[in-house]
């Protein structure tokens, strides 16, 4: 059986969430959605749950992190092209997202990202085929890689 993995995401307005993940192309598991959540599929083993901050509050007895002040995680999408990476960034920016950096192009790595309504970052990445050694010189000129 292939690993799953589900991301767990506070939101402020779960139905404003869902139209904007909905613009961008996304789907929802209606099995696991309901008033406090939403299980938007990304792939076949990949879910982001988005959960109203209430309930996810109930999951931890931590703060919630509000992802306008403060980075909780850095989400990252493959895309099949550098022009998927920009259309979904186009996507989000109009839906209400934010564009908080440009575009950066890597040589073998294209990327952009956008902000979703709550401020959460998602980049998204297009990679090409290059050789191990050549990944290993870009990542020592730039550790962001």
């Amino acid at each position: 059986m292939n690993k799953q993995i589900y991301v767990n995401l506070p939101v402020k307005d779960l139905e404003r969430s869902k139209a904007f993940f909905g613009a961008l192309g996304f789907s929802f598991n209606p099995q696991f959605t309901d008033q406090n959540a939403a299980c938007m599929i990304v792939s076949q083993d990949i879910y982001v749950m988005l959960l109203t901050e209430p309930f996810f509050q109930g999951f931890t007895h931590k703060p919630v992190a509000d992802a306008r002040t403060s980075t909780e995680v850095l989400l990252c999408l493959s895309c099949d092209s550098r022009a998927a990476v920009d259309d979904m960034a186009a996507r989000a920016l109009a839906a209400g997202g934010a564009l908080p950096n440009a575009p950066k192009d890597h040589g073998f790595m294209y990327q952009h990202g956008f902000e979703d309504l709550d401020g959460h970052m998602w980049e998204l990445a297009y990679m090409e085929s290059m050789p191990a050694q050549s990944a290993e010189a870009a990542q020592a000129a730039d550790p962001a890689i």
